[in-house]
């Protein structure tokens, strides 16, 4: 039936999944053996050209469902197309995953130092759909569907390490672990690959605009050593200053053939255009990013670093104004967190302190006289509660109508406008409010061990996967997995908490919110 018999009985959807499994098994057995440059003639020709004709079948299934979707390029939205973004192949115009066992021709410099180390198969997949029968089955990104491919260290790469000139970036604002990024990438670089010359750009993408005006550091285990004890940059992150066609320019002026972008959705956005016009000179470089955003809103994977650190902070702050609203008669407690668009700091953080009574998102409208209602319902409770509200919440109350010079909305102050509305509720019957605003207190914290261990994480996996030659791409874990995405993917849009995800309604319950509150 691989072949196309047309008598074959018609096989029920089970059995045709059962199938579908089947043929993509010997497609991915038959592709392996064809990368190894094996022809059909040799033992496995059967089953090479068995899986080529179940591997069409599958594609030609696939185009359907995405013609029928309306999708005019299916490929751009397909993590696991990467031969766009590989060295072998960038400008050729092909598509699909790359046959790293094919085209990379360097030897690992770690598998000769560690050849009993596990190395990848340059092709395992992560697949990004994992659940059977499932009920949000609709809302699962289609970018993901075939899987990713998983960013660790191979037998082959891509790059002679002795060639390699790196420089790591951070762009945007603080957040914690981004010394321990920049610690990691310079010391994989350094041990395991013997790469000796790692420059750190300063003042984010204006450093590699004006090098002149913001000096390279070098780079080294020594320099490095110390650096993650504390919180911020020592490469003083920056905003604003990208300009492709000179970033090149200073690219190659300084022989830079390696690039690690830290940043949200807006530097890698950057890091995108800087791979096309490095593409359209042909210009050799592999640039991959580390995605950073302390409101945890980077889209696809599951979240990003400094987000562990910044919400045990928030959780240890919330906790302060629980102190506060405990030791007074009806007391309140009001803390305002970060998280302009997304409300995962606010969440999580009540989540982990277990003493929050109702949390604002700005995924979640609501109106004033249901949020004292559940004041009035709380106080009469148990004569106290606490509230953790996201700065970018409730913008319907205090939205300022203005933008400023980047074309961003400027957003009211939620956190004040919440302070003054409860207390003047609550004044005729003697109760108050104590708000606490730790703004950047989260964002510029030394990170926390167990986050430490992901950024170093993410940092290796980011070096193993610029050394096989990928460029425009970004690293991040699906399942807990660390897998290589495009950069245009991750700078499509944000990420948002989902009413409807087990993480907020479990937030609802352990805040004993009404259903006016939570969004349903």
């Amino acid at each position: 039936w691989l072949k196309g018999d047309q008598s074959r009985p018609p096989l029920r959807r089970t059995h045709r999944r059962c199938a579908d499994a089947m043929a993509a098994r010997f497609a991915s057995f038959g592709a392996r053996w064809w990368s190894r440059g094996l022809s059909t003639s040799a033992p496995f020709g059967a089953l090479a050209a068995g899986s080529a004709l179940a591997a069409g079948a599958i594609c030609d299934r696939q185009r359907r469902f995405l013609r029928a979707e309306g999708a005019p390029k299916a490929e751009s939205h397909d993590a696991a197309n990467l031969r766009p973004h590989h060295m072998s192949s960038w400008q050729d115009g092909s598509t699909g995953l790359v046959a790293e066992r094919r085209v990379n021709k360097v030897e690992n410099p770690m598998f000769v130092e560690l050849p009993n180390m596990n190395f990848l198969n340059p092709d395992e997949l992560v697949m990004g759909h994992v659940i059977l029968n499932d009920s949000k089955a609709a809302s699962r990104s289609q970018a993901l569907k075939k899987g990713c491919v998983r960013a660790n260290a191979c037998k082959d790469i891509w790059w002679e390490p002795r060639e390699v000139r790196a420089a790591i970036v951070t762009c945007g604002g603080l957040c914690p672990g981004l010394n321990s990024i920049i610690r990691e990438v310079t010391n994989t670089l350094w041990h395991q690959y013997g790469v000796r010359s790692v420059l750190g750009i300063q003042g984010g993408y204006g450093g590699l605009s004006h090098p002149e005006d913001y000096k390279p550091i070098p780079l080294d285990p020594n320099y490095v050593r110390e650096i993650h004890m504390k919180g911020g940059s020592v490469l003083k992150a920056g905003r604003g200053g990208f300009d492709a066609e000179k970033i090149c320019d200073k690219l190659e002026e300084m022989g830079i053939n390696m690039l690690f972008t830290v940043g949200g959705d807006g530097t890698q956005g950057a890091a995108h255009l800087l791979f096309e016009a490095a593409k359209k000179r042909n210009l050799p470089v592999s640039i991959v990013g580390v995605p950073k955003s302390i409101d945890n809103d980077i889209l696809y994977f599951d979240k990003t670093f400094g987000f562990d650190s910044a919400v045990a902070t928030a959780s240890e702050v919330i906790r302060h104004g629980w102190v506060e609203a405990t030791s007074c008669n009806k007391g309140v407690g009001i803390v305002k967190l970060m998280g302009r668009d997304a409300g995962f700091v606010a969440m999580n953080a009540a989540l982990a302190s277990t003493i929050v009574d109702l949390v604002l998102i700005p995924e979640v409208s609501v109106r004033m006289e249901d949020v004292l209602l559940h004041v009035d319902a709380t106080l009469a409770r148990k004569n106290y509660m606490v509230i953790a509200v996201a700065e970018g919440a409730g913008q319907e109350h205090v939205s300022t109508g203005k933008k400023d010079a980047t074309g961003h909305t400027i957003y009211g102050d939620i956190g004040v406008y919440l302070r003054d509305t409860i207390n003047k509720h609550l004044k005729p019957t003697g109760g108050r409010s104590f708000y606490i605003d730790p703004s950047y207190i989260i964002r510029s914290c030394p990170i926390r061990p167990n986050d430490h261990i992901y950024c170093s994480r993410l940092a290796r996996d980011a070096v193993h996967t610029a050394m096989r030659g990928y460029s425009g791409v970004c690293v991040g874990p699906i399942h807990n997995i660390i897998v290589v995405m495009p950069s245009h993917l991750i700078a499509a849009g944000k990420s948002h908490v989902k009413v409807k995800s087990s993480a907020w309604q479990s937030c609802v319950q352990s805040c004993n919110m009404p259903d006016s509150l939570a969004g349903h």
